[in-house]
């Protein structure tokens, strides 16, 4: 199969990946803080590890690393802990208008209920921030919280969060960067004091299995739980204890998904996330430039201006989305189809409610999955 659908789950993953998660699940495979026995402090030290590695790769050393089994659940635990716990009513929440369904049916929930006001970061037609807009939107409408996705998934387009998050900070809002897209491949500093939260995808682009991911987080935030249960520590307390992570990371953690996680983010600070993205970039403009070369082919949203991790969505004129996508995959070739679960990016992309196709690379996009691709779009050429 030619597979251009990373941005759902890098796949392949990296040899080490599989031979690590073999090995240690086999040799080690006790429960994290549950025991003193070498099977459990062997687990223990691993998982120790794993957070050594990400905080090493995000420049975070400053901050803690709590682990999530996605990076959904990270957001509902963020976004419900603050709201439940820090805002007062019809706090004004800001958010790109990129977001994914992860973000923004927790926070359609909050605003039905009474809590919040959703407001959309403004852009221009280059897909550029304006912050002369924005800025003149926060002196109205004070922020209380900012989420914003470090590049869409739609199309890959990267946010310049750090600016955002630094003008939000100076209104004392809290801040949140979804980097499921950009974790291991885009270097950032998330050490940075205007990000309070940052959350990552095991499975995309840190190239380790799915079921394992997390957050970085200020150890100083009081974010309210909103998940409860045995952690191994303090048990005859009744309330979470106040420790990071044990706060966050209630009963057993997924143990063999943070053990691939582990070799994942191994091989990614040995291969150097500077090489890992020019090496996507690369991947990116070949096929930028297979799809431009079919008349019946329309890229969306892409703007030489702008920087974007390795996806490109597109339409096809006379072929519904999903009915491409049955086409190609018919062909064996791996996309994504419709709305990617961004319906709000859709809307600022002019492509709802029939969506795009997707195309995502990764590091082992081969020069086969290219060759593939374009048989496939010779074949809808000859039969459109």
């Amino acid at each position: 199969m030619a597979y251009f659908d990373n941005a759902a789950t890098t796949f392949p993953k990296p040899e080490c990946v599989y031979d690590f998660m073999n090995t240690f699940y086999r040799e080690c495979g006790g429960n994290a803080g549950r025991g003193s026995h070498k099977l459990s402090i062997g687990a223990g030290k691993m998982v120790s590890g794993t957070r050594n590695r990400l905080k090493q790769l995000l420049h975070c050393e400053n901050k803690q690393i709590v682990f999530t089994p996605s990076a959904t659940i990270a957001l509902n635990m963020i976004l419900q802990g603050v709201l439940d716990g820090k805002m007062t009513a019809r706090a004004n929440v800001y958010i790109s208008p990129f977001e994914h369904n992860a973000v923004t049916r927790i926070l359609h929930h909050y605003e039905e209920i009474g809590v919040v006001n959703v407001k959309i970061l403004d852009i221009d037609d280059n897909f550029h921030y304006d912050f002369a807009k924005i800025k003149k939107n926060f002196d109205k409408a004070v922020p209380s919280l900012m989420v914003v996705s470090h590049a869409s998934n739609v199309i890959g387009l990267i946010s310049p969060v750090e600016e955002l998050c630094s003008m939000a900070k100076k209104y004392n809002a809290v801040t949140v960067i979804d980097m499921a897209q950009t974790a291991g491949l885009v270097d950032i500093n998330v050490g940075l004091e205007t990000f309070d939260f940052a959350v990552f995808a095991g499975h995309k682009t840190l190239y380790g299995p799915t079921g394992i991911s997390g957050f970085a987080m200020k150890p100083d935030f009081d974010l309210d739980p909103v998940l409860f249960g045995g952690t191994g520590f303090e048990s005859a307390n009744q309330d979470m204890p106040n420790d990071i992570p044990q706060r966050y990371e209630m009963g057993t953690l997924n143990i063999a998904g943070i053990a691939g996680l582990h070799a994942s983010l191994g091989w990614i600070l040995d291969e150097g996330i500077d090489y890992l993205w020019e090496h996507e970039q690369l991947k990116r403009k070949e096929l930028l430039k297979i799809l431009r070369s079919y008349h019946f082919v329309k890229i969306v949203g892409d703007n030489e201006r702008n920087q974007y991790v390795g996806i490109v969505s597109c339409v096809i004129d006379g072929l519904p989305s999903d009915t491409a996508a049955s086409v190609f995959a018919e062909k064996n070739i791996a996309v994504r189809s419709g709305l990617q679960c961004a319906p709000l990016a859709h809307k600022t992309l002019g492509t709802f409610p029939s969506g795009t196709i997707r195309f995502s690379c990764s590091a082992f996009t081969s020069d086969a999955d290219f060759v593939d691709l374009k048989q496939s779009l010779e074949w809808i050429k000859e039969n459109l």
